[in-house]
């Protein structure tokens, strides 16, 4: 586990890379781009050599999992930040009401990302893409094809395995129920899922799989992607629990697949606004692009990037339409529904 202290900042990406302490960035210099991500390192730093080789501009940049947008509002206008890299458009929306952000226009990121995955007031971006999927057991479950609102079906009962319902994947879900089907369905919704689960809500998407391998239960929620790093990870255990799952791409009813993002925003108060833009706009060149796919198993925002084999086992990607903005702004009622409901309890 990453260290999420700053006195220990992760700094990653070009040959202007060192130790840093504090804010640990330079506050302006030529030539320099600053990047704050809670993202893993080792998802950019390849694609940030690229970009340095391309284009002249060191990158340095500072990782830490929690605490990001909070940081660069309480550092103001001396923030050395141009840019936030973060994962989950509730994280990303957090950011745009923080203030912390400005508006970009450009051409280059408007006609490579779709409307639906970027903010129509050009503050955020989305660069990737992860489908919340369902592992069902190989063994058990032959079901080929299961919506979002089938999870609810009686048929599941004491089935289900989840991590916690307050976790960001799962409220963006449920937000997602909410603009799909508005707040009282989608409370009765989480009430027939709530019913089937095997288990109380806990640990994380792999550990779904894990539980299922163990016959605790029969399906569960769980981001693509970690089947590629259970799958082609070290662990061996880890290895098992991926062997033991079929992936399904639920869809809702009359609808596509439910997507959440990892996005870039330039923030308010970037000291190095040019340079940062041109980070941005290299972000979905096809180069870019090809890391999410390859080195953490994404789906690319840009059309006409081959995926990675494993996920395109997976069957084709319909990404369901809907604006994440209005994901975003249905977080709370979400929120509020699954405490409601007492979903985790």
């Amino acid at each position: 586990m990453m260290n999420t202290t700053f006195a220990r900042g992760l700094l990653f990406g070009a040959a202007a890379l060192g130790a840093l302490a504090g804010s640990g960035l330079p506050a302006s210099a030529q030539g320099v781009v600053n990047v704050y991500t809670n993202r893993e390192p080792g998802l950019y730093s390849a694609t940030l050599d690229e970009f340095t080789k391309a284009t002249g501009i060191k990158v340095n940049a500072i990782f830490s999992e929690q605490g990001l947008a909070e940081r660069i509002k309480a550092e103001g206008e001396s923030s050395p930040a141009d840019v936030l890299i973060t994962v989950d458009i509730g994280k990303i929306q957090e950011a745009v009401d923080l203030g912390i952000t400005q508006p970009v226009k450009s051409e280059v990121l408007t006609s490579a990302i779709p409307s639906q995955l970027r903010d129509p007031d050009n503050r955020w971006f989305a660069l990737s893409m992860r489908a919340r999927s369902i592992y069902a057991s190989k063994d058990r479950v032959k079901d080929k094809a299961i919506t979002y609102e089938d999870l609810a079906d009686p048929k599941w009962k004491g089935k289900i395995c989840t991590r916690s319902f307050q976790h960001q994947y799962n409220i963006a879900l449920t937000a997602a129920m909410i603009v799909k089907h508005g707040e009282a369905k989608t409370e009765e919704w989480l009430k027939g899922v709530k019913a089937n689960l095997a288990k109380k809500p806990s640990g994380g998407d792999r550990d779904v799989a894990k539980d299922i391998l163990a016959g605790v239960c029969d399906i569960g929620l769980g981001n693509t992607y970690y089947v590629g790093l259970m799958t082609n990870g070290t662990n061996p255990d880890q290895k098992k629990w991926a062997e033991a799952i079929n992936v399904i791409l639920p869809t809702f009813k009359d609808g596509g697949t439910h997507v959440n993002v990892s996005g870039i925003v330039m923030l308010k108060n970037a000291p190095n606004r040019e340079n940062a833009l041109k980070l941005m706009e290299y972000m979905v060149t096809p180069v870019a692009q090809h890391v999410f796919a390859d080195v953490n198993y994404e789906y690319p925002v840009r059309a006409g990037i081959e995926i990675n084999p494993l996920v395109k086992s997976f069957g084709p990607l319909r990404a369901e339409e809907m604006s994440l903005s209005d994901v975003a702004k249905n977080r709370a009622k979400a929120s509020a529904l699954v405490d409601k409901v007492g979903f985790d309890r």
